[in-house]
C-alpha cells in the first residue's frame, strides 16, 4: 500500500526494534495501519536509547545499522526537534520516572505528532498515543 505522504508519525523505541527484527506480528492493527498510512520518524531518544540497549547487551546491532536498515526500507527519519524544545514539554511531565519515555513522549507532545508504543504508561497519560 502506497503511503499518502501527508502526516508524520513517530516509533517508540520497541516499535523501531520490532520492524527491524520483522517482528510484525508484535504491532497491533492500528500501529500497522499508522506505519503504512504515514511518513515515520524517531525522536533522537529513540536513538539514545538504542544506543543504551545495545550498551547493555539487549541488542546485538548498532543503532546506525537499525536506522540505516528502516530508513531503506520504509524511509524512517530522524526528527530535528532541539533539545530545548523537549527538554521544555518534559519539564511538564510528571507521569514517568523512565527519562526515555519522558522525552520521547514530550517531543511527541510538542510537536502534536501521535506516538506509536504499546508501553501501558505511556498509552494511558499520553493523548496522542497510538495502539
Amino acid at each position: 500500500m502506497a503511503k499518502r505522504k501527508e502526516s508524520l508519525v513517530y516509533l517508540d523505541t520497541h516499535v523501531v526494534v520490532w520492524l527491524y527484527d520483522a517482528l510484525t506480528d508484535r504491532l497491533s492493527k492500528a500501529a500497522v495501519e499508522a506505519i503504512e498510512d504515514n511518513d515515520l520518524a524517531i525522536s533522537r531518544m529513540v536513538e539514545l536509547e538504542l544506543q543504551f540497549l545495545h550498551e547493555i547487551g539487549r541488542l546485538r546491532v548498532k543503532p546506525s545499522e537499525i536506522i540505516r536498515r528502516l530508513s531503506t526500507q520504509i524511509g524512517l527519519r530522524l526528527s530535528d526537534v532541539g533539545l530545548e524544545r523537549i527538554v521544555h514539554e518534559a519539564m511538564g511531565i510528571g507521569w514517568t520516572r523512565d527519562v526515555f519515555d519522558r522525552l520521547i513522549a514530550a517531543e511527541s507532545s510538542a510537536m502534536d505528532i501521535p506516538l506509536i508504543t504499546k508501553d501501558r504508561t505511556i498509552r494511558a497519560h499520553h493523548k496522542l498515543s497510538i495502539w
